[in-house]
């Protein structure tokens, strides 16, 4: 393996338990940096001899761990804006049935007042 294979595959090591312990985190915003790193060493990887990359069973594990990560994440994401949009339609209304079964809409009031105090 030549040195540039080497340091390219200890660069995205080092990428990679980065991007780990930013998703343990819960640091999103830090994950567009990191992506741009690995496209980076992934394009240098891909640009070198398949002879001089031959172990990279450990990054391929890392990857798929990160990858279990970032799947957690999105859907903590997803599950966190659903319950917000939910919360925000309850204040605008909300859609109970009455005694007869029949679907009912109690408008919500939001009153926004400002007042000022000495």
């Amino acid at each position: 393996m030549t040195r540039d294979a080497q340091q390219a595959i200890v660069a995205l090591d080092s990428v990679l338990e980065k991007e780990r312990q930013v998703l343990l985190k819960g640091d999103v915003d830090s994950i567009g940096d990191i992506l741009n790193e690995k496209e980076a060493l992934i394009d240098a990887l891909t640009e070198m001899d398949r002879h001089d990359i031959q172990n990279v069973q450990g990054l391929k594990e890392k990857f798929a761990r990160n990858q279990t990560l970032l799947d957690g994440a999105l859907h903590g994401i997803r599950r966190t804006a659903a319950r917000l949009a939910a919360i925000r339609q309850v204040r605008r209304s909300l859609e109970t049935y009455d005694e007869k079964g029949q679907k009912r809409t109690i408008e919500g009031h939001v009153e926004r007042k400002l007042e000022r105090r000495a």
